[in-house]
């Protein structure tokens, strides 16, 4: 009785230890499968407000913010979509949703392709938005544009 109860707690700390192991790699958050993993400041061209916050995932998602100044006519300053990477070259889009600033009702919602080459600590390529009305029919694009980052970094 006695080696079998050695025996099973042998057998317990080795899974403690190896499980532990294992998470630790997968959870320190410091491993990037891909170089857009992280936090980036974004300029679009287009936009009717510039500046944008975009956040890659190591997942494939990724969120998108910006002040919600852009559109005095409606609220739409949040998004969040997918990616996918090939090295340096990053291909996506993302979707917000857009609601009227007086009724607040919802009024559609914008889509967001992009095609973008990331350098290290910056990235650029072209991207495509369109605006899609409530009832799903495209109502305003497709808006060419170009966007350029640079990685939120720690001093």
């Amino acid at each position: 009785m006695k080696h079998r109860v050695l025996a099973f707690a042998g057998l317990l700390t080795a899974a403690f230890v190896l499980g532990s192991l294992g998470c630790s790699t997968a959870g320190s958050g410091n491993t990037r499968s891909e170089p857009i993993v992280g936090a980036w400041l974004v300029k679009d061209a287009a936009a009717p407000f510039a500046f944008h916050m975009y956040v890659f995932n190591a997942d494939g998602t990724m969120q998108q913010a910006n002040p919600d100044a852009g559109d005095a006519n409606s609220s739409d300053s949040d998004g969040k979509g997918v990616w996918r990477g090939d090295g340096q070259k990053i291909r996506g889009k993302w979707v917000e949703v857009a609601a009227d600033r007086l009724t607040r009702q919802f009024v559609g919602r914008g889509e967001y392709s992009y095609e973008i080459v990331v350098d290290g600590n910056r990235f650029a390529g072209p991207a495509v938005f369109r605006f899609y009305g409530v009832d799903g029919t495209l109502v305003r694009g497709p808006i060419n544009s170009s966007i350029a980052g640079e990685r939120v970094t720690l001093p």
